[in-house]
C-alpha cells in the first residue's frame, strides 16, 4: 500500500503532526469534494431530482452495511450517535427497580443516560408531590460486567472501543450471554468503526450506533445505526415524518391514514436526511473500501504498538486494561511528574496534535499517519 500517496488525500496533514483522531478525523479531499458536487447539483436541477439523492443513499447504506457484515434494511442514518441512544432509551416502560448498566470511563452519552436520576426528572402527581421512576444506574468494570447483571437489569450500554481507556473489550460471548438473559444491549462503535474490524452480523447487538466524524474521517452530521431484525418488529419509531409510512416515494399521491412502517430500519429516520454530510461519507467510505478494512486495522494497530514502544522508551506509564479485551488503537500515556493537559497544549503550540484525558495524553493515529508522526512527538517529548 502506498500510504503516502494515501495521506495526501488529506489537506489538513500538511505542515502539521495530527495524531488525535479520537476527537476528530480528518477529511480526505474526495469528501469535501462530493458535499461540493451535491450542492452544485442542487444550483444546477433546483432539488427535482431529489428521489434519486435517496437512491444514491441505498448504495451508501449497503456499503454500511457491508463493512459491519449485515444487511442493508439494518441500517438507518441519524445525525448522531445520541439520537440514536434516545429512540432506545425511550423505547423501554420503566419500572421502580429497573437498572441500566454501563462502564466507568464511558463517553457521557452512556453515563448520563445510566444515571437515572438526571434522566428521570421528577413528575407530580395529584397531590404535586413530586415522584421519580427510581430506575437505577449502575457503573463497573468491564472485567466485572457480568456478575453486576440482575434480574432488574434492562439495558446495557457499551462502547466498542472507550474514549477515555482505548478499552476495546472482546464482545462476542458478552453480548450473546446478555440477550439470552433478555437484557437490551445497546453499543456505541464511533470510536472503532472505520479503524477496526466489527463483525456486528456475528455479535448481533441490539442496536449499534456510529457517528461517523472520527474513524470514519466523515462530516459532522454524518452518522448512522444498526437495528437487530428482532427488536425491529416492537422498536416503534420516536421520530414521525412523511417518510414514515412505507410508500414514502409515492410523493404524487402521499399517504394520509396512520403511518404503516416498513420493516426496514429506515422507518427510524422519518424524513429528509442531510444530504451533504451523507454525500461526504459515501466518498470517505467508497476510500475506506478501497484500502481494505483489513489492511486499515493491520496500519492503525502497528502504529499504536510503535507509539506505545516509543513512549515506554520516553519513561511514560501506559494504561494498561485487564480482563477479555482486544488491541485498541488509542494510546493512553503519563509522562512523570508533568500535566498531561499542560502538555497537550504545549504539544498543539509546535503543531502537534493530542488530547488529555482523565490525566493520561490521548494518542491516536489512523491510517494516514505515518512513523514520522510518531518520531515527531517522540523528539518533542524528548525535547521538554
Amino acid at each position: 500500500m502506498d500510504w503516502k500517496a494515501v495521506r495526501s488525500e488529506f489537506a489538513a496533514l500538511t505542515g502539521r503532526t495530527y495524531l488525535n483522531t479520537a476527537t476528530y478525523g480528518q477529511l480526505p479531499r474526495r469528501a469535501v469534494e462530493a458535499v461540493t458536487r451535491h450542492l452544485s447539483r442542487r444550483d444546477e436541477r433546483a432539488c427535482q431530482d431529489f428521489l434519486s439523492w435517496f437512491d444514491d443513499m441505498a448504495e451508501l447504506r449497503a456499503s454500511l452495511a457491508k463493512m459491519l457484515h449485515v444487511q442493508a434494511e439494518d441500517i438507518a442514518f441519524t445525525t448522531t450517535a445520541s439520537q440514536a441512544l434516545a429512540l432506545v432509551m425511550s423505547a423501554f416502560d420503566w419500572q421502580a427497580g429497573d437498572e441500566i448498566l454501563t462502564l466507568e470511563h464511558e463517553f457521557p452519552n452512556q453515563i448520563y443516560a445510566a444515571q437515572s436520576e438526571h434522566l428521570f426528572e421528577p413528575r407530580t402527581t395529584g397531590t404535586n408531590r413530586p415522584v421519580r421512576s427510581h430506575v437505577r444506574g449502575v457503573e463497573c468494570k468491564w472485567e466485572e460486567l457480568e456478575s453486576h447483571v440482575t434480574d432488574r437489569t434492562r439495558l446495557v450500554l457499551l462502547s466498542t472501543v472507550n474514549y477515555v481507556t482505548g478499552l476495546r473489550p472482546n464482545l462476542a460471548n458478552v453480548v450473546a450471554a446478555l440477550r439470552r438473559r433478555g437484557v437490551f444491549v445497546y453499543l456505541d462503535g464511533t470510536q472503532s468503526i472505520g479503524a477496526l474490524d466489527f463483525d456486528c452480523g456475528a455479535i448481533q447487538p441490539d442496536v449499534l450506533a456510529v457517528d461517523a466524524y472520527k474513524w470514519m474521517i466523515s462530516p459532522n452530521g454524518a452518522g448512522f445505526f444498526y437495528v437487530h431484525p428482532d427488536v425491529r418488529r416492537w422498536l416503534r419509531p420516536n421520530v414521525i415524518g412523511w417518510r414514515s409510512h412505507w410508500n414514502w416515494r409515492n410523493v404524487d399521491n402521499l399517504h394520509h391514514g396512520a403511518p404503516e412502517f416498513s420493516s426496514a430500519a429506515e422507518k427510524y429516520e422519518g424524513g429528509m436526511l442531510v444530504f451533504p454530510s451523507l454525500y461526504g461519507m459515501r466518498a470517505s467510505v467508497e476510500l475506506l473500501e478501497g484500502l481494505g478494512l483489513k489492511a486499515i486495522e493491520t496500519r492503525v494497530l502497528h502504529l499504536s504498538a510503535l507509539l506505545r514502544k516509543k513512549l515506554a522508551e520516553l519513561g511514560a506509564e501506559l494504561y494498561t486494561h485487564s480482563g477479555d479485551c482486544l488491541p485498541s488503537q488509542i494510546v493512553l500515556a503519563r509522562l512523570p511528574g508533568t500535566d498531561a493537559s499542560l502538555l497537550a497544549r504545549e504539544l498543539a503550540a509546535r503543531n502537534i496534535s493530542v488530547s488529555a484525558r482523565k490525566g493520561y495524553l490521548r494518542i491516536s493515529a489512523h491510517f494516514y499517519n505515518d512513523e514520522s508522526d510518531i518520531e515527531s512527538l517522540a523528539q518533542a517529548l524528548r525535547a521538554r
